[in-house]
């Protein structure tokens, strides 16, 4: 894929993980003394854009926090792992929280109040559309409202900027924002509710991405855990064996993979090249515990 430069601009989510472990998960009107509590950043966007950085990408993150101290924290943690938040957004909106319970099995149970995450406005957009022109790689998820994604990848799409979209978590979208969208990055779950066929195996994705390209996406990579992933134009395949190793938790691999690609094709990597980069991130983010915690650096690789 041709990339009009280097710098990796993340629209896209941010979030207070907190999280709290008990030997149950409570019953309605339960209240139960648990144990360990740790809190921590999260959001798709931000995890994408941390995993981007710290794989070497110069990298922007472009998320909306409200005026409170979790708003705060998360602008100096991702200023601290070196992103630029030049462009991070404030909202009379409380900011973006997710309450997790983890029992003694690793069941859990989680809230998410998305606050200030959906409070993004046409004018949000107005205002970092120079950034979005400029950059060389746009990289959304789907944990923000759905018309500023639209929006924003139409500003890209105009400006010659490759436009990735991993569509998670899955939302409705209208079929125009495919148009926009130089690279698709489902799983087998989310591709098979856009193409709207069953998807459970590598012959029903390929089907599946065939749709998806009819509809107007250039590319997809559709990752399929511990099976690899699959890269398509609709014309030619190629598969990327996954990388082998003992998981000991998975949290936050999808967006380890979809921000060390981006790394990759801004360093000039073949799409191919840039997966198998991909695959290994997020391989060494699988062995061991947490959300952001988890990603690999450069010198890990």
């Amino acid at each position: 894929m041709e990339i009009q430069g280097k710098r990796i601009l993340v629209i896209g989510s941010s979030n207070t993980d907190m999280t709290a472990r008990t030997e149950t998960l409570p019953l309605p009107g339960q209240t139960l003394l648990g144990g360990e509590f740790t809190s921590g950043p999260g959001g798709k966007g931000a995890n994408q854009a941390v995993a981007a950085v710290r794989l070497g990408g110069e990298a922007a993150l472009v998320c909306k926090v409200g005026k409170d101290s979790f708003g705060d924290e998360a602008v100096r943690h991702y200023a601290g792992e070196g992103l630029d938040t030049s462009l991070v957004l404030r909202s009379d909106k409380p900011s973006g929280v997710a309450l997790i319970n983890v029992d003694a099995k690793g069941e859990n149970a989680i809230v998410v109040a998305p606050g200030a995450n959906m409070d993004w406005t046409e004018e949000d957009i107005d205002s970092i559309a120079p950034a979005i022109r400029s950059a060389g790689i746009l990289l959304m998820q789907l944990e923000i409202p759905v018309p500023s994604v639209l929006k924003a990848a139409r500003i890209a799409h105009e400006a010659g900027v490759t436009v990735v979209l991993n569509p998670a978590p899955y939302a409705p979208v209208p079929e125009e924002l495919f148009r926009y969208v130089d690279l698709f990055i489902p799983n087998e779950t989310e591709l098979s509710c856009y193409a709207g066929i069953p998807v459970n195996d590598l012959e029903s994705a390929k089907k599946a991405a065939v749709i998806m390209i009819g509809k107007g996406v250039r590319k997809i990579i559709v990752t399929l855990g511990s099976k690899g992933s699959l890269i398509t134009d609709g014309v030619t395949e190629f598969r990327v064996e996954p990388v082998r190793v003992e998981p000991v938790d998975t949290t936050a691999a999808g967006d380890t993979y979809c921000g060390a690609l981006c790394v990759g094709l801004s360093e000039g990597m073949s799409l191919e090249e840039a997966a198998a980069f991909a695959s290994r991130a997020s391989a060494i983010s699988v062995t061991r515990p947490g959300a952001q915690n988890s990603m690999p650096y450069r010198s890990e690789m």
